[in-house]
């Protein structure tokens, strides 16, 4: 799993092309405020972690959400941290448990549509720790 996260004082997008032929046909935008994004990278060994990466994963993202006082959160899939890549359907589905977690403990958690290149407006804020990098 590659992790990659900001606080942002607001992030923007809107589908913009389907990069699995198989998606479902989607024309989305929204702006969320005050938010941490996660960039997430399944890779081909995270199945057979198991939870353990889910467990990871949502921790992670309640610990930089907790730095900077918010409760939103959003998962972005992000195939380019690394050449290796778990199944899609293992990570859209990590994605959604990750999401169902974090709606669970409280937060407001949105899951950018699966499957789609999105055009995005990053305000990404300018502290050390909004800009955080993780393996595992």
């Amino acid at each position: 799993m590659k992790l990659l996260m900001f606080h942002m004082p607001s992030f923007y997008y809107k589908t913009f092309a389907k990069g699995v032929p198989e998606a479902p046909d989607i024309d989305e935008e929204r702006e969320i405020l005050d938010c941490v994004v996660a960039l997430v990278q399944a890779e081909e060994g995270d199945p057979e972690k198991g939870k353990k990466v889910l467990d990871k994963l949502v921790k992670n993202i309640k610990w930089l959400a907790g730095k900077f006082g918010t409760k939103r959160a959003v998962l972005h899939f992000f195939s380019h941290l690394s050449e290796s890549r778990a199944d899609p359907e293992y990570a859209r589905e990590l994605l959604d448990s990750a999401a169902e977690r974090l709606q669970g403990a409280g937060y407001e958690a949105h899951v950018t549509p699966f499957g789609y290149f999105c055009e995005m407006k990053l305000h990404i804020g300018g502290e050390s720790l909004a800009k955080v990098f993780k393996e595992f």
